[in-house]
């Protein structure tokens, strides 16, 4: 131990290296997040390669039925509103840390910004992680149980389809829109009036 000019050494060991690895592992990521294009592509580009191991090995259906379940979850929770207006009623009655801003259901209420129960980050994140997830359950035997992969197929769109169709009418009854294009865009500031 060098305490010739009164410094202790720079720790070492385990835990130190694994701090490291996180700082810089969260450092790539943060690097990331104003790119959302490439990170889907990459996301995309994974599910692909995951698609292709799966039909050439004829296998590992099951996990493969949990990714798809995962991701429908995911999707569901990346379309939903943060504050639901079916249960303002309730938050009405709730106390001030449950309540949030809602969607506007009357034509003359206030405008309230959609936020979404699942941010884009997040959802890219989760989706990311699980489909090398899958990738690494699809290297083990273990994880490739004998289904009869055509009736999972099958519940999976029944359940896709139903799910959907429940979200979809959500936002038809309170009339809100989940993403950002097609809708209209206000500029701020000082008008150009001569």
């Amino acid at each position: 131990m060098n305490v010739d000019n009164g410094q202790m050494p720079p720790p070492t060991g385990l835990p130190v290296q694994a701090t490291l690895l996180q700082r810089k592992l969260q450092a790539l990521l943060d690097s990331t997040t104003p790119y959302p294009a490439p990170r889907w592509g990459f996301t995309a580009f994974m599910l692909v390669l995951y698609c292709i191991r799966v039909f050439f090995a004829q296998g590992w259906y099951i996990v493969t039925y949990a990714l798809g379940i995962y991701l429908l979850n995911l999707f569901l929770a990346f379309l939903t509103p943060k504050f639901d207006p079916a249960t303002e009623d309730s938050l009405d009655n709730a106390g001030p840390e449950e309540d949030g801003p809602g969607l506007p259901t009357k034509g003359n209420d206030e405008f309230r910004p959609f936020i979404r129960r699942l941010p884009e980050f997040k959802f890219w994140m989760s989706a990311t992680r699980s489909i090398f997830l899958a990738l690494f359950c699809s290297l083990f035997r273990f994880f490739d149980v004998p289904v009869f992969w055509p009736i999972l197929l099958m519940y999976f769109l029944i359940l896709f389809t139903m799910t959907m169709r429940r979200q979809i009418r959500h936002m038809i009854k309170f009339k809100y829109v989940p993403w950002n294009f097609g809708k209209k865009k206000y500029s701020g500031g000082k008008s150009d009036s001569k």
